[in-house]
């Protein structure tokens, strides 16, 4: 299931990502566990994360939860250890700054450092 979140982060990555990068939406990573990334680029296997949190009033996510955490930690945990690089961001970071996400992704798929 596509999250509003997750629409709006692949129309950053559509209008201001950089060309030859596709990513593939809501990748199974860890068969036969039902694990997703919200998006991956495969061939760098790096991993895109648009974390469900909410800060301030509103639903409540299921991240924001013991369990939801620990489940999150087991997830990321196994994605390191199959070799992914996972990159994580909220709503804040697409609403307040979605260049420097899309830069630092870009940076992260060309293997650029600071």
């Amino acid at each position: 299931m596509t999250s509003n979140r997750n629409t709006q982060f692949q129309l950053l990555w559509d209008h201001f990502g950089p060309e030859g990068y596709e990513l593939t939406p809501e990748l199974m990573f860890a068969p036969p566990r039902r694990w997703r990334f919200d998006f991956a680029y495969l061939p760098a296997r790096v991993a895109i994360e648009i974390e469900g949190v909410v800060w301030f009033g509103g639903a409540k996510s299921r991240h924001q939860t013991a369990r939801g955490v620990t489940n999150d930690c087991e997830k990321y945990n196994a994605a390191i250890e199959l070799g992914w690089r996972v990159l994580r961001y909220t709503q804040q970071d697409l609403d307040k700054r979605p260049i420097e996400v899309i830069e630092q992704i870009e940076r992260v798929l060309e293997g650029e450092t600071q």
